[in-house]
């Protein structure tokens, strides 16, 4: 595993820093693995999250870095939470053990934000509002994109109204939960999300002088090129196709996760369970945010 050193750079007075991860010169990592992976948009807690594909996903794959690009969480409400969910956190828990040499950044959405000192205790991992890192002499930039969707900034309130209403949809509807799926990617298309956070990313990418930016918040997995920055989404893991970004010395690349036969259907009728049954301990005093802040670099 290559050496390397980490430097810190001040974001934000009331938030964390930023860790910039510059890889040195040391021995090749195996083909096999990735430097990062990137996934956003489980919204655990939700009716139509796939968590347990997730985590089929990440036991299926090598990798020295993964970021939660954003929206893990549906909302803050624990009790929507399924075993899939809390075993999906389990895991996150296990990776980030030291012994594993696996470096763990979770950064902000909408859905999770206010949630830094709580996944502090809950998976033991650091929270950001955004995070850049160095590969191969180039500067990354992950950033989850609620920023750059004005609707949800200037709206909060009602915003949470439209997500409150959603998930009780969720509730009704049949299972596959065909219907909630169809109105989220409506959703998405009728506020124009996709265009709007990539034009936010692309301004932002440029101010912070990375060459390559990720966001999550639209649901909907793209890549796009200007000015020599590349942008790119890493989609959901709440539709019928769940998409994922990994990067290596080869470059960026967006998958679409592959159900196999034996993976139980995200659709079925899902257990309730605890935190304590998967060992996750949840401390107490949970409040609820009360906006959304703003990023600089």
């Amino acid at each position: 595993m290559a050496t390397s050193s980490s430097v810190f750079i001040n974001l934000l007075p009331s938030c964390h820093n930023i860790l910039i991860f510059v890889p040195q010169n040391g021995p090749k990592m195996a083909e096999s693995y990735f430097d990062t992976l990137i996934i956003s948009d489980v919204h655990l807690g939700s009716e139509i999250s796939r968590a347990q594909n997730v985590v089929q996903m990440l036991r299926a794959t090598k990798f020295r870095r993964l970021i939660l690009l954003g929206d893990i969480f549906s909302d803050l409400d624990f009790r929507r939470l399924k075993k899939e969910h809390w075993a999906f956190l389990s895991y996150i828990r296990k990776l980030s053990n030291p012994k594993r040499n696996i470096e763990i950044v979770w950064v902000e959405g909408n859905h999770d934000h206010g949630l830094s000192n709580l996944m502090s205790h809950l998976v033991g991992i650091p929270v950001y509002r955004q995070y850049v890192w160095e590969f191969q002499g180039i500067r990354h930039l992950a950033v989850h994109g609620h920023q750059f969707d004005r609707f949800v900034v200037n709206n909060f309130l009602l915003s949470r109204l439209g997500e409150w209403l959603f998930l009780q949809m969720q509730k009704i509807d049949p299972k596959g939960k065909a219907v909630a799926r169809y109105l989220d990617r409506l959703n998405t298309r009728w506020l124009r999300l996709s265009n709007k956070v990539a034009a936010g990313a692309f301004e932002h990418a440029r101010h912070c002088k990375a060459q390559r930016v990720f966001c999550g918040h639209t649901h909907v997995a793209l890549e796009q090129a200007k000015d020599e920055i590349h942008y790119y989404n890493s989609g959901s893991w709440v539709d019928s196709r769940c998409t994922y970004i990994t990067i290596d010395e080869e470059g960026v690349k967006l998958h679409e996760y592959q159900e196999r036969a034996y993976d139980s259907d995200p659709g079925e009728e899902r257990e309730e369970t605890s935190a304590a049954a998967v060992g996750v301990a949840v401390p107490p005093g949970l409040s609820l945010p009360a906006g959304y802040d703003s990023v600089y670099c």
